[in-house]
């Protein structure tokens, strides 16, 4: 694990370990967090290596892929999704549809390659090759929608 990824990942680990012992209502709210920033940093990415790859500036996508896979493998999955937090505020209303407590085994799946393809993209974003890093993107893109459609509630 590299340095950058290993202090996201440290951080954002003590903060959901205290959150796993906290209310539904802490939970959701740093599970909330915790998304608002991997959507930050995703669309860094996105701007950079997609929609205007003339701006490209590999320094900030290996940025922006180091603080993505730290957060993906700091456990947000395993201890922000108590039972309770589809009915939650947390920061707003809770977007978990009630029945992601009834597909663990899906959702830990698609948990599973989120991880893969985040681990992926930061090591392809340290080549600094923008065509590679688009390609690894989309991956990373692919299994984040697979996850919104099995268990968020669409608005």
């Amino acid at each position: 694990m590299k340095k950058p990824q290993l202090a996201i990942a440290l951080a954002f680990g003590a903060v959901t370990a205290t959150a796993a012992a906290g209310d539904v209502e802490d939970q959701i709210r740093f599970r909330q967090s915790a998304y608002s920033f991997l959507g930050w940093n995703t669309a860094k990415i996105k701007a950079q290596a997609s929609d205007h790859p003339d701006t490209f500036n590999k320094d900030e996508v290996i940025a922006a892929a180091n603080a993505i896979a730290g957060v993906a493998n700091a456990g947000v999955f395993e201890k922000l999704y108590g039972p309770g937090t589809d009915k939650g505020t947390g920061w707003k209303p809770s977007r978990l549809k009630p029945e992601f407590f009834e597909k663990q085994d899906e959702a830990k799946e698609i948990n599973a390659t989120f991880i893969k393809e985040a681990n992926e993209l930061q090591k392809v974003a340290a080549g600094g090759d923008p065509a590679a890093i688009k390609a690894q993107f989309g991956k990373l893109a692919a299994a984040c929608k697979s996850c919104h459609d099995l268990i968020r509630i669409r608005q």
